[in-house]
């Protein structure tokens, strides 16, 4: 008979991870073991919660839950912010955590906290794994990960249950549910169909819930059926390729595009999750059609009729059955994109940060994965970087972390190992994960860091100035990148020009290695930027 790991090992590899990642602790060992038996990678970490958010980016790309684990008490504390993106950011994730028995744990104090209690707010299940009833256990967080919206399920796995006998059941569920969604009649559709049909000007934001259904075509097609302009939030980006006549751009929460948005007479949720959205009061006045694969519960989008259902197939049925559309669309659509550009084009005295990407979108082949980290220059990058295609561009949008783009990447490496892949990321949160360049290069993970050197913790700069008080406790500076990427074994460069920032991308390329490009940046724009696109 099977033990409780290898049960979780066998459970962990047939619904499509075929490694676990994180930092172990005594308990972890046999876990581990059981996966090297069934050729399942285990990726060492230097810190546990970058170990959470590279396991979340492999389960956001691939819809398979990311496996990372822990030790008990520190680990388990440290793993904290990965967990939490991944529930903010509606990830699919299992994260384990060791734990003493039963026994020890009453009777003793070192490393005993109370992970259930900390893990129970950022997690949508979270239980103690038993030899009895493991092989239920993980069939119900294998689904309770993957339902919509996705997210983290945590298991602490006591040092008592490791190697028992696992229970037996007469009848076992699958492992994943196998659901048949069947295609609404026409008749079903008629109140969003009316509502489009009477609209003039409608427009599209589309959010998570149209990567969650696999549904970009549709979208797509419903877009031209309609003649919609398309906005979406800042993870959807490709969800509509964009270089696609009717893609605008991204939905920030800024004053820029209120003027595109109430130009429309229709607004057209598709899949939009309120994590997406900035927190504050919707703005609009207009009449909203919401299409989702999931009811609202936060009632902040004034939506009348929600229509309610698998995505994908509702999609489909608008775009063969809904009223053909006007043109407004691809004119509204370029207007934006030509306001936005205009906004961001600052005057610069060196390598601005807006130049920085255009030149990486101009030497990086179309498709190029990109993770973005937290921070100013995220502004820049979600507006100035163009994704081709769903699952394309990666961030933290929900929890909004520091931190992400190095373990992002690595977890992108993973699910497209002969892609290009590029993490975007300001000086400050490059430092908090600058470790895992090691875990990248042990592991062959290779991508190319950009790295925008504006020597501050930028955003917090930006924030001071506008709220008129002196700069102070910022700084960063100083740091020798070709040095730093050097020590870890990485290549590395430091670019001060566009020239040189492009030569540096294609030797990147060429290498096929870790790439670390310290990109010196004039970040003299920001505020300007801000100010015109978002407010603060």
């Amino acid at each position: 008979m099977a033990t409780t790991v290898e049960v979780l090992a066998d459970a962990f590899k047939a619904a499509g991870t075929p490694f676990i990642v994180g930092h172990p602790g005594g308990e972890s060992v046999e876990l581990m073991e059981a996966g090297r038996q069934r050729q399942m990678r285990f990726l060492l970490m230097k810190q546990e919660v970058a170990g959470a958010m590279l396991a979340a980016t492999w389960g956001e790309i691939t819809g398979s839950p990311g496996v990372c684990l822990s030790t008990r008490g520190p680990g388990a504390a440290n793993m904290v912010n990965g967990v939490a993106h991944a529930l903010l950011d509606r990830a699919p994730l299992i994260a384990i955590t060791d734990a003493y028995s039963r026994p020890t744990y009453e009777t003793g104090l070192r490393q005993r906290i109370n992970q259930l209690a900390v893990y129970a707010p950022l997690v949508k299940w979270s239980t103690t794994i038993d030899a009895k009833t493991v092989s239920q256990q993980v069939r119900r967080a294998m689904r309770t990960a993957t339902a919509l919206p996705p997210g983290p399920v945590h298991f602490e796995l006591p040092q008592s249950e490791t190697t028992r006998e696992a229970g037996a059941y007469a009848a076992e569920s699958p492992l994943l549910p196998k659901i048949i969604n069947s295609r609404p009649d026409r008749s079903d559709l008629k109140p969003a169909l009316d509502m489009i049909a009477r609209s003039k000007r409608p427009i599209l934001i589309v959010g998570l819930g149209v990567l969650w259904a696999k549904a970009s075509p549709e979208l797509v097609q419903l877009a031209e059926r309609i003649g919609a302009p398309v906005l979406t939030t800042p993870k959807c980006k490709g969800a509509i390729p964009e270089d696609h006549a009717l893609r605008a751009g991204c939905i920030i929460g800024g004053l820029i595009e209120r003027n595109l948005v109430n130009a429309a007479d229709l607004i057209v949720t598709v899949g939009l999750d309120a994590v997406e959205l900035q927190p504050k009061p919707w703005p609009y006045t207009l009449p909203v059609l919401a299409l989702s694969g999931t009811p609202s519960l936060d009632a902040l989008v004034p939506a009348e009729p929600e229509v309610v259902g698998d995505l994908k197939t509702i999609l489909a049925g608008l775009a063969e059955w809904a009223t053909a559309g006007s043109n407004w669309g691809e004119k509204a659509a370029k207007t934006f994109r030509d306001d936005v550009n205009k906004a961001l084009d600052t005057p610069s005295k060196g390598l601005s940060p807006q130049r920085a990407m255009e030149i990486a979108r101009a030497v990086l082949p179309r498709d190029t994965i990109a993770t973005c980290d937290a921070g100013a220059s995220r502004l820049l990058v979600v507006q100035k970087w163009q994704s081709y295609g769903p699952r394309e561009f990666l961030g933290s949008n929900g929890l909004g972390s520091m931190g992400y783009a190095v373990p992002g990447a690595m977890g992108a490496r993973l699910a497209h190992p002969n892609r290009p892949i590029v993490a975007f990321v300001g000086d400050g949160g490059f430092m908090m994960s600058v470790a895992e360049l090691q875990t990248a290069q042990i592991e062959k993970l290779p991508f190319i860091a950009v790295v925008f050197d504006d020597q501050e913790i930028g955003l917090i700069r930006v924030k001071q100035e506008i709220k008129g008080i002196p700069r102070h406790g910022v700084k960063i500076g100083g740091v020798d990148w070709e040095k730093l990427g050097h020590a870890f074994g990485c290549d590395a460069a430091v670019v001060e020009t566009e020239q040189a920032l492009g030569d540096a991308l294609g030797a990147a390329l060429k290498s096929g290695r870790t790439t670390v490009i310290g990109a010196r940046i004039d970040p003299s724009g920001y505020v300007a930027q801000f100010n015109a696109l978002r407010e603060l």
